[in-house]
Order: structure tokens, then C-alpha cells, then sequence
């Protein structure tokens, strides 16, 4: 096949754009076709480079590549003005010399009947004297041109919906050269097309009126007709068209904490079905699934939980070095220059225990923070139910103190020191691993503690207990606490 993506270039990449561009390309890589670029950029009040920009940016790092482009439709303008003017000496076409009093007035008609065509310009046209277009023209008089929409109906198959069928009579006719013989998107849209041989056009609903008079343009253009498929649009959770009110909808605002293979196999399930309950795929997979068979019917809801989870999924699947790699540039966003004495630096172990809890690069970060020599700031939840007690918190972390400060510093010789402390206490080991939990990361919930103090080391380990000794109150916590760090070696 060959196929192609087209948007205009007057905003950014947004969701709805990406996953016609996905499609599209989904379809030349499943049939070894041709993916072709093209930026209609005839709309030069709005259309600018760095919009241009940002679109290619944005299919870049979702991993589309396209096999001929970007065109610019602006380069061949002139093509499209000589098609206008050869569908007038043909006959496919009229001029229309309406006044904009006349025009507001047929916008109204056609408004009160509910978008019904109403052929007022043809009629006007029809009333000229024999010749006087043609005169009115030569003279210089200002006027459009409108192809006329022949009698009949106009029919094709739909990749997606099947038999479509719509009646010319409620089909207006459509301006296909303005007044200063600049060509309107239908035109444009059919040249191209057929200038790059394009056989299937696969875009979005709100195209769908336009493929009728696209194929009759075509047709008395004599350009072979495509195969035309319209996918339903992505909705908001209530159901509307997903906008703005909806969250973010310009894919660069989820490029921070999304990965570029888990938006794309998110955009891929957003009116594709695979044909099972499978949903976490890699881009050669749903290259492999993907058919125009299972696109479906029906709109699709943009639920961001699911894109989260599935790039949770997606990140715990993540090569090792590239995931560090991701974590260290994001740990220079998040402290700046102490960022290059506190890089991973290949401490992969750490990384696997914390991606399973992560959704995003910048939360899975964030959990990294805590095992860094620097501050760390204690959850006011977590002291107010873990340190709640404070005499006998003291007593538990300057017991645990002295017995991990002579303990081999791996998990299991961990975990049986700090238990059989518990049993000379009396206490179960939960009466520990809590209080402790909270001097050693701030927080109520970690991974398992032994794993925590495994990572943090040694000297960060008993450092963090001290500094929590210094901080726990001999009274009943003051609410001021939660505002309270404790520093570690590096950080103080």
C-alpha cells in the first residue's frame, strides 16, 4: 500500500493526528508498502515552521518514520490552480461572482436547514447572460471558482464502516479556487494524492464529508480513486470528542514521564483490536497484528489510567542501561549539579527493585532519591503512625543501631540479625521494620526493608538512624515535624 499522513502544520502533533499517522504506518509496514509525509502548509496565515517542526519532532520519537517526504503542499500550488482551471474549461466547474452579502446570506439558509445544500451561487451563476462570466472575468472582476457537483449519488466501500453512500443533492458546491486562484483544501488534497500515488486514505470520522467530494473531484479530474477508511475519533471519558477539557491532548506534554513504545502501543489500541485480550505489545507485535480488519467501529476512550499502567508495564520491560540512562538525565532535571556525584552509576540492583512500583521515568526518579546520599524528608503520615511513641522509638532504632553496625552487609544476614533482635525484645519484627522504614526513607511504604538497607549501604544506613535518633522527640510529635529532614553524608 501506499499511504500517507497530512497534517497541517497550525499546532502541535496531537493524540488524534499521532494515531492516524500510526495507522498509516502500521499499514505500509504490514504490507511492505510506503509510508508518505506530506504537510499541507497552503494555510499561510496559520501554518509555521515550528509547528512543522514540532509534528516531525513528535513522530520521531514515537518511532514513525516515513519513506518519502515531508512534501510541502505549498510547493505545488501552481499544479493545483492549473487542475481548478482545467475542471472550468471542462465544464466541472463555474465561476461564482457572489457578493459577501450574498454569501452570509447562504450560510444563514444553509444554517436554518440544518446544513442541507442549497445551490444559491449555482443558481446565481445560472442567471448570467450567455458570456458574461467569461467577460466579467476578462475584465478583472474578483470571483471564485466552484466545481459543480454533478446529479446522482457517490458510493465506496469503507475500509472500516463498509457501503457508504451519500446523496449529491446534499452536497453543496464546494469553492475550489478563491478569488486570488489560490486552491482550497479538497482540491489540494486530490492532486496530491494522486500525484503521489497514494492508494488508501486512512484518517479520522471528521473526514468523512469530505471523501465524497474528494472522489468527485477525482473522477472528473481523471485521477484513479482510493481506497478510502474512516476511523472512528477518540472520545473523553464523557463520551465527547477529546479536547482540551479532556487533559493533555498535544503528545509533546506526555513525552517527560510517557514512553515513546508505550504511547505507541496505547495509540495502537485506541481503535485497533488485536483479536485477543493481549494489550501489552511491543511496535514489532502490533506491526506483525495489525489489520484494517480489526480496526474498529466504534469510538475509543482516551483513558489516561490505562496509558499509565500500560507504561508502568512498558518500563518494567525497559533495557537495564537504557533505563539508567533515563534516570540519570532526569536525576540532573531534578537536583542540577549534585546530580554528577549522585548518578546510579551502574547500580542496576536498585533500579529492579524499584521499576515494579513506577509508572513513569519521573516517579520511578523520585523513589530513587531516597537512596542518595542528600536530604530526605519525612512523610507526616508515616511519623505520625510509625513514630507516634517516641521514647520507645528511640529505643527500638538505638537498638537496631548497634546491632546492624556489627552485621554483614547483605539481605539474608540482614534480616536474621534485625529478627533476632525483635525475639531479645519481645516484639515482633514489625515493631522494627516500621519505625525503621521511616528513618531510613522518610516514607511509610518501601520496598522490603532488608532490601532497603542492602542498597542504602552501610554508612548511609546507620548515618539515617542516627540523624532519625537526633530527630524523634522525646514529647509527643509536634505537627512541625513533617516539615523536618534529616541529612545524610554529602547532603548535610
Amino acid at each position: 500500500m501506499r499511504v500517507r499522513f497530512a497534517p497541517s502544520p497550525t499546532g502541535f502533533l496531537h493524540v488524534g493526528g499521532a494515531r492516524t499517522a500510526l495507522f498509516n504506518w502500521l499499514l505500509a509496514r504490514r504490507s511492505g508498502g510506503t509510508f508518505v509525509l506530506r504537510i499541507e502548509d497552503t494555510d499561510r496565515a496559520r501554518s509555521s515552521e515550528a509547528m512543522t517542526d514540532a509534528i516531525l519532532r513528535g513522530l520521531e520519537w514515537l518511532g514513525i518514520d516515513w519513506d518519502e517526504g515531508p512534501l510541502f503542499q505549498s510547493d505545488r500550488v501552481g499544479e493545483h490552480t492549473a487542475a481548478g482551471r482545467r475542471l472550468l474549461a471542462c465544464g466541472h466547474a463555474y465561476r461564482d461572482f457572489s457578493t459577501p452579502e450574498e454569501l452570509a446570506r447562504d450560510r444563514a439558509n444553509i444554517a436554518a436547514l440544518a446544513g442541507e445544500a442549497t445551490r444559491a451561487a449555482r443558481r446565481r451563476a445560472e442567471s448570467l447572460a450567455s458570456g458574461e462570466a467569461e467577460e466579467r472575468a476578462e475584465a478583472g472582476e474578483p470571483h471564485a471558482v466552484r466545481f459543480l457537483v454533478p446529479e446522482g449519488s457517490t458510493e465506496w466501500e469503507d475500509a472500516v464502516h463498509g457501503p457508504m453512500r451519500f446523496r449529491n443533492r446534499d452536497i453543496d458546491d464546494l469553492v475550489i479556487l478563491r478569488a486570488d486562484e489560490s486552491p482550497t483544501y479538497n482540491l489540494a488534497a486530490v492532486c496530491d494524492d494522486a500525484h503521489a500515488r497514494i492508494d488508501m486514505v486512512l484518517r479520522g470520522d471528521d473526514h468523512l464529508s469530505n471523501t465524497p467530494k474528494q472522489i468527485l473531484l477525482a473522477r472528473a479530474l481523471g485521477f484513479p480513486v482510493p481506497c478510502f477508511g474512516h476511523v472512528p475519533l477518540i472520545l473523553g471519558r464523557d463520551g465527547r470528542r477529546l479536547s482540551k477539557r479532556h487533559g493533555a491532548t498535544n503528545i509533546a506534554e506526555y513525552r517527560r514521564d510517557v514512553l515513546p513504545e508505550a504511547m505507541f502501543n496505547f495509540l495502537a489500541l485506541l481503535g485497533w483490536s488485536p483479536g485477543d485480550d493481549r494489550e501489552v505489545m511491543d511496535p514489532g507485535e502490533i506491526v506483525r497484528r495489525f489489520s484494517l480488519g480489526r480496526i474498529l467501529r466504534k469510538g475509543s476512550v482516551f483513558d489516561a489510567d490505562k496509558l499509565a499502567w500500560l507504561n508502568g508495564r512498558h518500563l518494567s520491560r525497559l533495557d537495564p542501561a537504557r533505563l539508567e540512562s533515563l534516570v540519570n538525565a532526569r536525576l540532573g532535571e531534578l537536583q542540577g549539579v549534585e546530580a554528577v556525584q549522585n548518578r546510579l552509576d551502574g547500580n542496576e540492583g536498585l533500579l529492579e527493585m524499584l521499576r515494579t512500583r513506577a509508572r513513569s521515568v519521573d516517579a520511578l526518579t523520585r523513589s530513587v532519591l531516597p537512596y542518595l546520599p542528600g536530604e530526605i524528608r519525612y512523610e507526616p503520615r508515616a511519623v505520625r503512625k510509625h513514630w507516634k511513641r517516641p521514647t520507645q522509638v528511640r529505643h527500638y532504632l538505638e537498638a537496631l543501631r548497634r546491632t546492624l553496625d556489627g552485621c554483614e552487609w547483605q539481605t539474608e544476614p540482614l534480616e536474621r540479625a534485625l529478627r533476632d533482635l525483635a525475639g531479645e525484645l519481645g516484639v515482633g519484627a514489625g515493631r522494627l521494620i516500621h519505625p525503621l522504614r521511616v528513618a531510613l526513607t522518610g516514607q511509610a511504604v518501601s520496598p522490603g526493608i532488608f532490601d532497603v538497607l542492602y542498597h542504602l549501604g552501610r554508612d548511609l544506613s546507620l548515618d539515617r538512624i542516627g540523624r532519625a535518633l537526633e530527630t524523634v522527640s522525646e514529647e509527643e510529635p509536634d505537627p512541625a515535624l513533617a516539615s523536618q529532614t534529616a541529612a545524610a553524608p554529602g547532603g548535610r
